[in-house]
């Protein structure tokens, strides 16, 4: 396991784990809650991200960009832009996009933003899924502007039904750290 790695999985453990009552996107009811956003959006963690994802999707041949739906995922594909950049040339080096949850109804109307995706393998990340439905919305997306989706890369499994929905969609999935990494059993 790498430092960067065990590293990450502290920060989560420490910063972005809560307990207590939660209602999950499914409806679900949770005694944790997992606020990636506290972490990724930290100038200590973020590049952590960004090396561990890195090192998630490096052996996924020809692709070119990471991205997903606004707003979980944007901080995920920055970092792994960013990391990509600093490793150099040595490195996997990716660009990133975004995509909104709705075309946009000024300018361009465009609902995936960044460079032209047409053609070329992408992965679509998020900081957590626990339905899918995050990933699967953006893979919509992506398809009708011709990019081909080689998979999805989630930080933080929940070991929900979100690697289920995903495979059965006919998408490889990945998970950089697991819910035993962090200490907590699946609800």
């Amino acid at each position: 396991m790498s430092d960067a790695r065990d590293n990450l999985i502290q920060y989560i453990r420490d910063e972005a784990v809560f307990h207590g009552d939660f209602t999950l996107t499914s409806g679900k009811k949770a005694t944790y809650y997992i606020d990636l956003r506290r972490v990724s959006l930290d100038h200590r963690v973020a590049p952590l991200i960004g090396q561990v994802m890195l090192d998630l999707i490096a052996d996924i041949p020809d692709v070119v960009a990471v991205g997903g739906l606004t707003m979980g995922a944007d901080p995920i594909a920055s970092a792994i832009l960013h990391q990509g950049a600093t490793r150099g040339a040595d490195s996997h080096q990716y660009d990133a996009f975004v995509v909104r949850k709705e075309p946009k109804d000024h300018g361009r109307g465009r609902q995936v933003e960044g460079p032209d995706l047409a053609g070329k393998r992408v992965i679509v990340v998020e900081d957590t899924s626990t339905t899918g439905g995050s990933p699967l919305k953006a893979i919509e997306a992506l398809e009708k502007v011709g990019a081909i989706v080689a998979g999805v890369a989630v930080v933080v499994d929940r070991n929900t039904d979100a690697r289920a929905r995903i495979e059965a969609a006919g998408y490889p999935y990945y998970a950089a750290i697991g819910l035993g990494d962090l200490g907590l059993d699946p609800q």
